[in-house]
């Protein structure tokens, strides 16, 4: 175990798993939980086919096992449990040996089965304390829970680390970070705010769907797991009367914070059937970007540049739809010397620390809580 000096910069590790379920993000990087003094390695771990299959399967039909009716779902919740645990722990090695920049701390995510917010209730699997014991290092998790129970939406919570991130490019105008993967969420941030709980630095919500229409619109379609690169949407003809503007007109005119889970959009997959694959995919791809240009009547002014991480800025035709849309500079975040894949773990490393110093891991403006919450479990490895 790691001594930790909380009040100097230290070294943490932040775990990611998706709703995509194609495998674990992992990044260090160098933080007091207020500056990040230092990006370090980061690396992904893709699951096999092998992995996860009891999840997948809670995950395919998560209202049979909330609460587990009998004694084989309880025996499945127990093994995709175990399962999340032991995949996580496999892709930290190679970081946690790292001998230039060993982590004192990991930030663990655990997979998401389902989002509920409008009922106050959130689900992760995967036990920080048992990761804890597994690989002999504090484990910071379960981010969510304490922010729902003061009502937040207990999502998103990577907009403290992208208050981080603005004052690390030197940001001097209001922006936007737009995460793009299954669901799409958007951060607007004010870099001329000292704390990201300052009134009025930042404001956090879903927009709508991110990649999932697209991608299980492709899968039905043609067995694929995404659009790669928009291939198939440039290849196509947005259908304006199917565009499905009104379909979830009641979620995007309501003002964040707000959050979604992956399938609260799912919907909308109806109103392109019987499209041929490339026109039901520029038609999905451009309900997404609409979704995102609605956002901007919520902020409290337009951003003057949106940076994109997530699946999502991989896609070209996606990303020039966003330039056509909204009246600003879109960029990957690559653009500014950032990673678009591992920022949502980078992130989760962040807030780790944050925890262990007691500081804030959302506010009203990013999730909804009453007051300024500091969420997350600390678990050592002798508990």
């Amino acid at each position: 175990m790691i001594e930790v000096d909380t009040g100097k910069p230290i070294w943490a590790m932040g775990l990611m798993s998706g709703t995509s379920l194609d495998g674990v993000d992992a990044a260090l990087i160098e933080t007091d939980g207020e500056t990040i003094s230092s990006f370090g390695m980061s690396a992904f771990t893709p699951y096999r086919e092998s992995d996860l299959t009891a999840v997948r399967q809670v995950w395919e039909d998560w209202t049979a096992y909330r609460p587990p009716r009998d004694q084989d779902a309880r025996t499945l919740l127990a093994e995709a449990g175990q399962d999340v645990d032991t995949v996580h722990a496999m892709a930290s090695v190679n970081l946690l040996t790292n001998e230039v920049a060993p982590p004192a701390v990991i930030g663990f995510h655990g997979q998401t089965v389902a989002h509920a917010p409008h009922e106050s209730w959130t689900w992760q699997l995967g036990n920080g304390a048992a990761l804890a014991r597994a690989l002999n290092r504090s484990v910071v998790w379960d981010f969510r829970s304490d922010d729902m129970a003061l009502g937040g939406e207990g999502a998103p919570l990577a907009p403290f680390f992208h208050f981080a991130l603005a004052h690390w490019i030197k940001a001097d105008a209001p922006l936007a970070f737009l995460n793009l993967g299954g669901v799409g969420n958007v951060t607007w941030v004010d870099p001329g705010k000292d704390r990201p709980d300052q009134q009025g630095a930042l404001l956090a919500f879903d927009t709508g769907p991110g990649n999932a229409l697209v991608n299980d619109w492709m899968k039905v379609q043609t067995g694929a797991a995404f659009d790669a690169e928009g291939t198939a949407a440039a290849a196509g003809k947005v259908d304006a009367q199917r565009l499905v503007s009104n379909f979830g007109s009641d979620y995007l005119a309501r003002p964040g914070p707000k959050s979604l889970d992956r399938n609260d959009f799912h919907g909308a997959l109806n109103a392109v059937s019987g499209l041929s694959t490339e026109d039901g995919a520029a038609t999905l791809t451009a309900f997404t970007v609409q979704c995102v240009a609605a956002s901007v009547q919520h902020m409290p002014a337009p951003p003057s540049r949106w940076l994109v991480c997530g699946g999502g800025r991989l896609n070209k035709t996606m990303m020039a739809m966003l330039s056509d849309r909204l009246e600003a500079r879109v960029d990957p975040v690559e653009a500014v010397g950032l990673d678009g894949d591992m920022l949502e773990a980078q992130a989760f490393a962040y807030l780790a620390v944050r925890v262990l110093r007691g500081l804030p891991t959302s506010a009203p403006s990013t999730t909804g809580c009453r007051e300024p919450v500091c969420g997350g479990q600390i678990s050592y490895p002798a508990s």
